[in-house]
């Protein structure tokens, strides 16, 4: 069984997709022993223009083979977002061309990896288990409102709705997602594997340290963390600059990231006259997981696009597991998922900056969260991509011959 695995992200980029399509290939690999084999083709780490890691182009590990295009320099403009999944896109066409695989699995947050993947298991004439983490048309039926380039959107329909009928099976990580799914492609058998928390959260004490005096002068004021993307999606322009004028001197509010509305969130910032958002570029895993120690509430965001009502953020799983207190202005799916799913955590309505301060102030209230270990046995990553993997591998008939060689595997004790 020889199975081909497109992901633009793939370790060390910093991502949602690479941490999933990481956790994925390890749930894989149990299956090499009886002849599995796995080919990825990614980007070379391109995740932050700030944050650059050096990667092997190829890396050999016998059963695992990685090769990773090198993509031109960019930003995060649609624009160079274009021209990066174009380079993408090529060189997966040229290591492609021999068609040895009997499976195509591609993740794929922006519709164009789908695609790709769609194109890639035509060509070559085997099945494609698509992995959908965002409705990327549907987003941007509410992002291009208003520009231009909505006329793209017929173009963009017409490649989702091929590259979903051409899949045998799909997996989408927010129930949110199926219904739509279903009205593109009626036949359709969805699956809902959701993103997860990572071995290395359910390991580590997220406590507070004591302030140290060595590393400067402890404010007094408790810490909001949000840690991730900034972008249009995220809409933290629209919320954080009034929000953060009405936190001052209460709490302090970092920001760690970058992304395309970084700039116009700074000069919002600058314009509010607001001291009490402090922004830092992306840092390590490792780094990050120090901040979220360092944190008292952890904030999540998302804009109030109608098309968002149907998401399930990945950075819920890792802000879960930690104990800390979350804030998220999210609404929809996402926000039965954290009232129903999640405890100690207020959910507030998107962009509204009075509701975010309310949540806040009544989150700092509260005493020390209730432990969530049930949430973090039911979405342990390990557990839910093993039942993925064998869920991939069980679409073709040489993977079906693997899963009931060894049906233990993908078990949990």
């Amino acid at each position: 069984m020889k199975l081909l695995i497109l992901s633009f992200y793939y370790p060390p980029d910093l991502s949602a997709g690479s941490f999933r399509t990481d956790a994925l290939v390890k749930a894989l690999e149990p299956y090499a022993r009886h002849g599995l084999s796995v080919e990825v083709i990614t980007t070379q780490p391109n995740r932050y223009a700030d944050l650059a890691t050096a990667a092997e182009a190829f890396e050999d590990h016998g059963w695992l083979k990685i090769r990773r295009i090198s993509l031109p320099t960019h930003q995060s403009g649609m624009k160079d977002q274009a021209k990066a999944f174009i380079a993408y896109a090529k060189g997966v066409r040229k290591h492609t061309a021999s068609g040895e695989w009997n499976m195509v699995f591609a993740t794929s947050s922006r519709l164009m990896t789908a695609a790709l993947g769609a194109h890639v298991s035509r060509r070559i004439k085997v099945p494609l288990y698509l992995d959908i983490r965002d409705l990327f048309t549907d987003t941007m039926k509410d992002v291009l409102r208003g520009s231009v380039l909505r006329h793209l959107l017929p173009f963009f329909r017409l490649l989702e709705r091929r590259s979903f009928r051409r899949a045998a099976r799909i997996n989408v990580v927010s129930a949110g997602f199926v219904d739509y799914i279903r009205d593109i492609a009626p036949d359709q058998r969805c699956q809902v594997f959701t993103n997860g928390i990572d071995p290395n959260f359910l390991s580590r004490d997220f406590s507070k340290p004591a302030p140290d005096t060595e590393t400067g002068p402890d404010t007094g004021l408790p810490v909001i963390l949000y840690a991730g993307n900034i972008g249009e999606g995220q809409g933290l322009h629209k919320i954080l600059p009034d929000a953060a004028a009405q936190l001052a001197g209460r709490a302090i509010i970092r920001v760690i990231g970058s992304g395309g509305r970084a700039s116009q969130l700074k000069d919002a910032l600058g314009q509010a006259g607001s001291g009490a958002v402090e922004m830092h570029p992306p840092v390590p895993r490792v780094a990050l997981m120090e901040e979220y120690r360092n944190a008292d509430i952890l904030f999540l965001h998302l804009n109030d696009h109608p098309a968002f009502l149907k998401v399930l953020p990945s950075k819920i799983f890792e802000y879960a597991a930690t104990g800390k207190p979350v804030l998220a202005g999210v609404d929809g799916h996402a926000a039965d998922f954290l009232r129903r799913e999640v405890p100690n955590t207020a959910v507030f309505a998107p962009c509204d900056a009075d509701a975010m301060v309310a949540a806040a102030v009544c989150l700092l209230d509260q005493s020390e969260a209730p432990h969530r270990r049930a949430f973090c046995e039911k979405y342990t990553r390990t557990t839910i991509m093993a039942e993925m993997a064998a869920d991939i591998l069980a679409t073709v008939p040489q993977g079906r011959e693997l899963v009931q060689t060894d049906p233990l595997i993908g078990q949990t004790p």
